[in-house]
């Protein structure tokens, strides 16, 4: 039997997809409007509604609240900072980079102790991140960052051997890996879903079906009103090109999920895996996985990275040919779950600034502030936006105010089609990388080196 295809995710499609509520119909005024109820506007909302009892907040979604990646991602709640800690250390010094990453480290605490205060069940164990080496030049690559670790213990990576890795979880042809303990497994869709009905409980109004066309100071524009606020919040990720001249911004890449069916138990004695890790390798065109509470293995990667123009996603559509691709990075790992069927396939969009770091900001003069930019790792990250953003708005110094993504530049995208044609050259590059190491490469391939120095990553 085929696996069932697109439907937003299996996340959102296992909870019933749901239906848009409270669509904006005429002007309205607002403290505060947060465009886009993903993790980000959630929990910015979560934050203000708490700590400012009577402020009013208005949240304004095109589709329903968890309709882009918060409701459809991998399920990792993890500490890593988007790029890296060199820029940050150039730039700002190694004690603000440590800052940041062990604000990263509390964060992943701060959604588990949340979640559980508020009743949110969305399945949170916290199992830490295990990242497997499956040939000689990410074996390299394993060593090197096991080097680096040494000088940021604030990252909790630890390089394990062969037995060790094997003991977490087995796949086939590990030769070693990393682990860290600040990683929880989540169950996405009703993470989101969760906080939404708690923001709702807070008297927090969700708009949705209510898609925004502007920003502008003091104003959200909608086809069907206009909210006027103080402060303007954009909490778009992957769907800020859709915003009028945000076009260049941010892009959206495509990443895409596989889920199996429930494994049987003795497919399960032959992997492991008993302790909840997420878990990825380190090709260069990486994918990540965890293990549902249920039995079933959730995988992701890249098919189709980048559609041109910035255009996004219907509802989590993905091609068959990237679900096959999905299926045989599964079946590579894991042999024992050859025989299990695929549930679900689907994809979704995520937001990359063209610096690869996420970043957060607010413009007291104007109102008008953003968080986002996570390239894939916002589960926590979007906590800690939202945190260090209602200290911004509300006028208040604090640690969080302090970090160094906060209020950084960026630069814009390349238009088109320069833009297409360079992010298709680089994950080419990649995957063509990845092919050459896995057939002899002891170190990591001049093609990968060459595409991090096009993104802009190196």
């Amino acid at each position: 039997m085929s696996p069932a295809m697109g439907n937003v995710s299996f996340w959102m499609a296992e909870l019933g997809v749901p239906r848009p509520a409270d669509r904006l119909d005429g002007d309205a005024d607002a403290d505060v409007a947060i465009v886009g109820a993903g993790y980000t506007g959630l929990w910015l909302a979560y934050y203000l509604a708490t700590q400012n009892p009577g402020m009013s907040i208005r949240v304004l979604e095109a589709r329903f609240a968890g309709f882009g990646a918060s409701g459809r991602n991998g399920g990792w709640l993890t500490n890593t900072i988007t790029g890296g800690h060199e820029w940050y250390v150039k730039h700002h010094g190694r004690a603000a980079a440590a800052a940041l990453q062990e604000a990263l480290n509390d964060t992943v605490d701060e959604v588990i102790v949340t979640t559980r205060r508020e009743g949110i069940d969305a399945e949170i164990r916290k199992g830490g991140s295990l990242v497997v080496a499956r040939n000689t030049a990410q074996l390299a690559r394993a060593d090197a960052f096991a080097r680096d670790a040494t000088a940021w213990p604030e990252e909790g990576f630890r390089r394990l051997d062969r037995e060790h890795t094997d003991e977490r979880v087995r796949v086939a042809g590990s030769l070693g890996g990393l682990w860290q303990p600040h990683c929880a497994r989540i169950h996405p869709a009703k993470l989101a879903s969760g906080l939404a009905a708690v923001v709702r409980g807070l008297g927090v109004r969700i708009h949705e079906d209510t898609r925004v066309e502007r920003i502008r100071p003091g104003r959200a524009v909608t086809a069907t009103g206009t909210v006027r606020a103080r402060h303007v919040i954009r909490a778009t990720e992957g769907y800020t090109a859709t915003l009028r001249g945000e076009r260049r911004t941010w892009v959206p890449l495509n990443s895409a999920m596989i889920i199996t069916e429930p494994l049987p138990e003795a497919a399960w004695s032959e992997i492991g895996w008993a302790d909840s890790d997420t878990l990825e390798d380190l090709s260069h065109v990486y994918a990540y996985a965890q293990r549902t509470p249920d039995g079933r293995i959730a995988l992701g990667g890249r098919g189709n990275p980048y559609r041109f123009g910035s255009r996004t996603d219907n509802d989590g559509d993905v091609s068959a040919t990237t679900v096959a691709g999905l299926a045989g990075i599964l079946h590579s790992w894991f042999p024992a779950a050859t025989g299990t069927p695929l549930a679900h396939g689907w994809s979704g969009v995520l937001g990359v600034p063209r610096t690869w770091r996420a970043s957060v900001g607010y413009d007291p003069a104007s109102g008008l502030g953003w968080g986002g930019g996570y390239v894939g790792t916002g589960v926590a990250a979007t906590n800690l936006a939202a945190r260090t953003l209602a200290d911004l708005i509300t006028g208040r110094d604090t640690d969080l105010t302090r970090l160094p993504w906060v209020n950084q530049p960026a630069r814009r995208w390349e238009v088109e089609p320069l833009r297409w044609l360079g992010i298709q050259g680089i994950y080419a590059a990649y995957r063509a990388a990845d092919r050459r190491e896995s057939r002899h490469g002891a170190r990591t391939s001049r093609l990968a080196h060459l595409a991090d120095l096009i993104s802009g990553r190196s």
